[in-house]
């Protein structure tokens, strides 16, 4: 589990636990607080997304808010394992938070104060900007920090750049699949 399920740059695995780690929890709040959020903004996401585009974007947001941690970690000196899919569910928030600023948003035990998508979002990069500046050590504020930037970046920018200019990157993979020498010795 440490060595595959927790990312940290000292570790001697270093690729793979960059999206495994996304599946693990270190505790069951931890875990039931990540659903939670993750399920409050899942049908938003699809339904901006679709299920396939919101597929892909979850799981490059794992690995791209670990390699933000991972660079963090690097220039600070600051290591240590990491774990959680908060990375890649601040992707989702802010993703959602950046298409549907006017949207209403309120806190679970407080829900009598409602707050914009847009400032929420504002709050969160604040929060987590300090938080990895200061050194607070409660969350990965890097991981969350590279995940909204990137949901910002996505829904801005990314949907034009990659989603809807995939078929030739598709083609490629197919080709390669398809082409490839068969094992075995046997025939096509």
């Amino acid at each position: 589990m440490i060595r595959y399920f927790t990312s940290n740059p000292a570790s001697k695995v270093l690729c793979s636990p960059m999206l495994l780690s996304t599946f693990s929890h270190f505790s069951l709040f931890h875990m039931a607080a990540n659903m939670y959020v993750l399920w409050s903004f899942s049908s938003s996401i699809v339904n901006i997304l679709g299920q396939e585009q919101f597929m892909a974007v979850y799981l490059s947001a794992g690995v791209i808010s670990n390699f933000v941690s991972y660079v963090c970690k690097v220039a600070t000196g600051r290591y240590g394992p990491s774990l959680g899919a908060s990375g890649a569910i601040m992707t989702v928030l802010a993703a959602v938070c950046t298409k549907i600023p006017e949207g209403r948003l309120a806190i679970i035990f407080l829900p009598m104060f409602t707050f914009t998508a847009g400032n929420a979002l504002k709050a969160i990069i604040a929060m987590d900007t300090a938080g990895m500046i200061l050194g607070w050590k409660f969350f990965d504020h890097a991981a969350h920090l590279g995940g909204a930037l990137f949901g910002i970046w996505y829904i801005t920018y990314g949907h034009e750049l990659i989603w809807k200019n995939r078929e030739p990157l598709v083609k490629i993979w197919h080709e390669m699949r398809t082409n490839s020498p068969k094992k075995g010795g046997g025939s096509k």
